[in-house]
């Protein structure tokens, strides 16, 4: 069998995928860590079944191009523009900070000044494609701490372009040749104008050309070279290519193809990032680290320390929540994908001798498969402790409240309920753990509070003694039972209603005495099934018994599922109330007809 087949290749990628990132995602290690050990299972220094690295290498770092121009459709110029402080303020700062950290390290070991001010410059920047994979996948994206670890991403991208115009220079190969560096700067800044430009104007009409085909593959086609002719057209100017996918997103971020984009590019986007992973881990030199174990592992602790180390002052420097400090620091602790673009630029220009980057190349590597140790570490270890030993406030000053109702989440559940009674002059306090909600919300007049309702505190103080009811309406399913919990022990007299996730969440919910409750979809999925019954001709009238039947046997159904504890009793009742359902449903029927034969 040919080893270098492409068939041969994608089966082996993805049956390594497929094997070690539900074990990772089981255990509890996540996704990305998962990937990493695949590639190194498969990699040269595993089974070798792959050899050719660096190809994959490069071909995968276009997951990381679309991963940045999904993001840009979510991020929107004026957001961007909001995002300015933190952009320059952290970013900067930990550009800036780890760069003259890592200066000292470099000289220390024997290195001329340019050289250490490659390889700072070098390792100061964190890896794009693992923090945001991570941010994904902890849904942290559109958090205080995803939201300043993405500016601090997009500052390193914007520092890709005049650190490569510097190194060069740092080798003497364009020393004094100010017409080649303004020409550089010149060439930069027309490919950034092109893009923008195109992206404003040219995009959306073809796109609705393509549209009106209703050739949905055309539309892929389209989505994807129009991404990778930004890219191509970015690299060419010798500039990140994630950040020209990322402008080219932004621009479409109002666009009515918005939508049909993210659904478009995600399964690419997907599987090229994992591919992107596995090759960081195929490229993990473990022949030079047994060779020189002490060495590489000193210089991965350093890296790490020094860049945790700036990172926490960071986010002390922009009163960060105590809480965040450590997951903040621990997303961006690593070394990152442009480190390698960087130090083979070095290695082209003479600016590094080559027997630097490979040690240099292995410690990048190391540090990515650090984080996902690191996030775990937190998780179990840091995060309990420092909660309880961090004398912050644990929610908002509510002041003297006496409103007679509380509404614990204003998601997108909540806020329905929240603009009803709103809408009736009924006075009520809103509380809700995320602070981009309460951002959100606040902009649209609604005075909302940072909080946890499980705690008493919070409750006590939003009038939870003094209150008629509270409405539960969080997103979390165990947050909702938790804080019926503290509710019926601290305030027994407050009559609560709740959102209830399913059938079974509604089980729980009546165990705990609460029996006011709507199972979220319920309404609306029979508002729905009742409009398609009239699309397919039925009448309405029809179509409203129709749909009153089924309320009926759904309510029969709950109650005695609920009275029911065994699982095989369970799915006996169930499929004897489904054809009971039917008949009922069948006899209707018959019974409209004989009344229309009458008439």
């Amino acid at each position: 069998m040919n080893e270098n087949g492409l068939l041969f290749n994608i089966m082996i990628y993805l049956l390594a995928a497929v094997i070690a990132v539900p074990i990772f995602r089981k255990i509890g290690l996540g996704s990305v860590l998962g990937y990493l050990v695949a590639g190194t299972a498969i990699g040269p220094w595993g089974l070798a079944l792959i050899t050719n690295i660096q190809d994959i290498l490069h071909f995968s770092e276009f997951g990381v191009v679309l991963l940045l121009f999904l993001i840009g459709l979510e991020l929107e110029p004026k957001r961007l523009w909001a995002m300015r402080r933190s952009i320059l303020g952290m970013g900067g700062g930990q550009v800036i900070f780890s760069s003259v950290l890592l200066f000292p390290v470099g000289l220390a070991f024997d290195l001329n000044w340019s050289s250490a001010l490659i390889i700072a410059m070098s390792l100061s920047l964190s890896s794009t494609a693992i923090a945001l994979q991570i941010l994904n996948e902890k849904n942290l994206l559109s958090t205080h701490t995803g939201n300043s670890a993405f500016s601090v991403l997009l500052f390193q991208d914007l520092a890709v372009i005049p650190m490569m115009a510097i190194i060069p220079l740092l080798g003497g190969n364009d020393l004094g040749n100010e017409g080649s560096l303004f020409f550089d700067i010149s060439k930069a800044i027309g490919v950034i104008g092109l893009v923008i430009i195109g992206g404003h104007y040219l995009t959306e009409p073809i796109f609705r050309i393509i549209a009106r085909t209703h050739m949905r593959e055309m539309f892929t086609a389209f989505s994807l070279l129009l991404i990778i002719s930004i890219a191509l057209l970015m690299d060419m100017a010798g500039m990140s290519m994630a950040l020209g996918s990322f402008l080219a997103g932004m621009l479409l971020a109002k666009s009515e193809f918005r939508h049909e984009l993210e659904v478009e590019i995600e399964p690419f986007k997907g599987l090229l990032m994992g591919l992107f992973f596995i090759a960081i881990g195929m490229s993990i030199n473990f022949g030079y680290l047994l060779e020189h174990p002490a060495l590489i592992m000193s210089l991965v602790l350093i890296l790490i320390a020094m860049k945790l180390l700036v990172l926490l002052l960071i986010a002390r420097l922009f009163s960060f929540p105590g809480s965040q400090y450590p997951l903040f620091s621990m997303i961006l602790s690593q070394g990152g994908e442009f480190a390698f673009v960087l130090l083979a630029l070095s290695a082209n220009t003479g600016v590094l001798a080559s027997e630097l980057i490979e040690p240099l190349v292995v410690v990048v590597a190391l540090s990515m498969a650090t984080t996902p140790i690191l996030l775990v570490i937190n998780d179990f270890f840091i995060q309990p402790r420092f909660a309880h030993l961090t004398p912050a406030p644990e929610h908002e000053a509510l002041g003297n409240n006496q409103h007679p109702v509380i509404i614990a989440g204003f998601g997108r559940f909540g806020r329905v309920v929240g603009r009803l009674l709103h809408a009736n002059n009924v006075p009520t306090t809103l509380l809700d753990h995320e602070p981009d909600k309460i951002d959100d919300a606040r902009m649209y007049g609604y005075q909302v509070y940072y909080g946890d309702a499980r705690k008493p505190a919070l409750l006590r103080s939003a009038g939870a003694d003094t209150a008629k009811i509270m409405i539960i309406c969080i997103d979390d399913p165990q947050m909702v039972l938790d804080v019926i919990d503290t509710a019926n022990k601290h305030f027994p007299n407050l009559t609560l209603l709740t959102r209830a996730f399913d059938m079974g969440h509604a089980f729980e919910i009546l165990d705990r005495g609460v029996d006011v409750f709507q199972r979220e979809m319920l309404s609306s999925a029979m508002v729905l099934g009742e409009k398609a019954l009239i699309e397919l001709g039925y009448g309405d009238k029809e179509a409203q018994q129709a749909s009153k039947i089924f309320a009926d046997h759904d309510r029969s159904l709950f109650l005695r599922l609920y009275n029911t504890d065994a699982l095989e009793k369970r799915i006996s009742i169930t499929q004897q109330a489904y054809d009971e359902l039917a008949k009922v449903l069948a006899g209707d029927d018959e019974q409209q007809k004989k009344g229309f034969e009458d008439n």
